[in-house]
């Protein structure tokens, strides 16, 4: 694989290794990811290899992000804030009509 960097390096459809490389993890970990369905790709053909859009991928690393900082803002108990664990980052609450 080339260097990952600003993604002008590398295509836009990564292989199962590649991504595997880029999380720092085994391609097992990777595939079983894809096959459970928590992180997107695309088979190229009815059987053939796996692919990961590099977005995709970008997106999923900034949604485990998001997943582990409202872990810890639920561990923290009595100190969480419901609105940053809903989401609500605004502070601002909507009427409902």
């Amino acid at each position: 694989m080339t260097p990952y960097g600003s993604g002008d390096e590398i295509g836009r459809f990564l292989t199962v290794a590649d991504a595997a490389e880029v999380l720092a993890v085994d391609v097992q970990t990777v595939d079983d990811l894809i096959r459970s369905g928590e992180l997107p790709a695309i088979r190229v053909g009815s059987s053939g290899p796996w692919r990961v859009e590099r977005a995709q991928l970008e997106v999923w690393i900034e949604e485990q992000y998001e997943q582990t900082r409202r872990h810890a803002l639920w561990n923290q108990g009595e100190f969480a804030n419901i609105l940053e664990l809903s989401g609500a980052r605004s502070g601002r609450l909507r009427t409902v009509d």
